[in-house]
């Protein structure tokens, strides 16, 4: 194992303090500090140091893909890390969002890149050309698991349209009888719903928003409605965020987002892997742009009963968050100074990351001490991971 350095992204809803904090900084940080990425993602690759000089993963993975990804899923996954952890610390919300399946992604994917004058990204701020803009700017899937390390408010899945319906009633707009009735006739109507919701008449909406958020209603639906509708009033994601399952996570607790599943973080601090892809189709609560109809297209208009995923007990003192993908395993490990070591045999390349406590990390190749924040990365083929110390760590691998 040898340290890994990873690279703070500073998106304006990142909080001032939890990284820092985790890090040993002082508080509060000069800006905000939204996520802490710990991978090979060509925008912010984490660095390893050799001879005194930083040198990023990527660049080690396209040299030498076999001995950091094993030949095995180099011939699966080429020369990129098929995962990103993140520490994601959210100081308000992030948008609505969805990520194709990886059919999608591919086929989406090609046909873009077929198209003369494709702008790339989904951040592109404001509406534009649908034959100028693309969604898909790699051809990946991008499932996500986010474990709560802090008290966490998510919207994770739809819940029973019934319920939203309900909601919606109650703030006594005339103009939202339309959704109301389809979401009454259950999951049937949820499609009409979303796409009424965010096609609504852009002159309308800022009234629309006003009228939600000064509704004489209380209760949770409206309490985050007001919220929202503070940050974003003139959003109609303000209105198709009350379709969502609202989850509020314990520490190790987590939620488990497959592709077309929308959902978004609101507040809170955690670790999240993913599979490393950049496509977003984004839902509102937010100034970039949405595309309507591929957001839908891609969204699965299904209820979402139970959001959250506990942990499994592994081993003594090792849980995990199973994830029906091959590209990403995630486990939490705790060992004591008094306890014995903990040995873990999960295959490489391996990133292993520091909560609380100092934590040994040794995999053959190299010992590696860690404290609060701090990560490390093995590659493929070294040995069993042997964690001592007393804390707390993270150990991301690939899965299957």
């Amino acid at each position: 194992m040898e340290l890994l350095y990873g690279s703070i992204r500073d998106y304006a809803w990142g909080s001032r303090s939890a990284i820092a904090e985790l890090q040993g900084r002082p508080v509060p940080s000069a800006g905000p500090e939204a996520e802490l990425w710990l991978g090979a993602h060509p925008d912010s690759p984490a660095t390893v140091d050799r001879g005194g000089e930083r040198v990023s993963l990527t660049d080690l993975l396209v040299a030498e893909p076999g001995h950091w990804l094993g030949d095995r899923r180099a011939a699966r996954f080429g020369t990129r890390l098929p995962f990103l952890v993140k520490v994601l610390a959210a100081e308000a919300p992030l948008s609505l969002q969805a990520h194709p399946d990886a059919e999608q992604a591919r086929a989406g994917y090609a046909a873009e890149q077929a198209r003369a004058g494709c702008v790339a990204g989904p951040d592109r701020v404001g509406p534009a050309p649908a034959e100028g803009r693309c969604n898909y700017v790699d051809p990946y899937h991008k499932p996500e698991l986010l474990v709560a390390l802090t008290p966490f408010d998510a919207l994770c899945g739809f819940r029973d349209p019934r319920e939203s319906a309900t909601a919606l009633a109650g703030f006594g707009v005339p103009a939202l009888s339309p959704v109301v009735a389809a979401l009454r006739c259950g999951p049937a109507g949820l499609r009409e719903a979303v796409r009424a919701l965010l096609n609504w008449p852009e002159a309308d909406r800022a009234g629309l928003v006003e009228s939600v958020r000064g509704a004489d209603v209380a209760g949770p639906d409206a309490d985050l409605a007001r919220d929202l509708a503070a940050r974003y009033p003139a959003d109609p994601g303000v209105l198709v965020a009350l379709l969502l399952n609202h989850v509020r996570l314990t520490p190790g607790e987590a939620i488990w987002m497959p592709a077309g599943n929308l959902h978004a973080y609101l507040c809170g601090m955690g670790v999240e892997i993913m599979a490393a892809s950049d496509n977003v189709l984004r839902g509102g609560l937010t100034p970039k742009h949405v595309d309507v109809d591929e957001l839908v297209r891609v969204l699965r208009f299904e209820v979402l009963d139970d959001p959250v995923v506990a942990a499994r007990p592994v081993s003594p003192g090792v849980v995990c968050w199973p994830v029906p993908v091959d590209d990403f395993a995630l486990h939490r490990v705790t060992v004591e100074a008094a306890g014995p070591e903990v040995r873990l045999p999960l295959p490489g390349p391996r990133v292993v990351l520091c909560h609380h406590g100092k934590v040994a990390v040794d995999d053959g190749t190299g010992a590696v001490t860690l404290g609060p924040g701090q990560a490390a990365v093995g590659p493929a083929g070294a040995e069993t991971l042997v964690v001592t110390g007393t804390g707390v760590a993270f150990v991301a691998t690939c899965g299957g």
